[in-house]
C-alpha cells in the first residue's frame, strides 16, 4: 500500500497515511483533529540512456561529428567578427530585402 502525505488546514501539520489506491483521500489531523488534504509532490525526472546530452554517442548530438565542428566552427566567426563589420553586414542584408 502506498504511503499518502497530508497536511492540516488549521494547525499545519504534516504526516502521512498509508492508505489503498482505491481509498478515499480523506484524513483527520492527529494533533487537532480537524480535516487534512493530501499534499501532491512533483515527480522527480530522471534521464536514463544515452542521447540526452551533447557529450553522449547519439547519432546527430555526437562529439567530434561534422555538425558539431560546424556549429563550433560558426560559433567561433560570430564571436571573432568585429561589431563594426557586423553591423555593416545587418545594414547590408536589410537593404537587399
Amino acid at each position: 500500500m502506498p504511503t499518502y502525505e497530508y497536511a492540516c488546514g488549521r494547525c499545519h501539520h504534516r504526516f502521512d497515511v498509508r492508505q489503498g489506491f482505491h481509498d478515499e483521500p480523506l484524513a483527520t489531523c492527529p494533533k487537532c483533529k480537524s480535516a487534512a488534504r493530501r499534499v501532491f509532490q512533483p515527480v522527480p525526472i530522471v534521464f536514463k540512456g544515452s542521447g540526452f546530452y551533447c557529450t553522449d554517442h547519439g547519432k546527430s548530438g555526437m562529439v567530434g561529428s561534422t555538425k558539431h565542428k560546424e556549429v563550433e566552427e560558426f560559433k567561433e566567426k560570430v564571436d571573432s567578427t568585429p561589431p563594426v563589420a557586423k553591423k555593416e553586414e545587418a545594414k547590408a542584408s536589410a537593404d537587399a530585402k
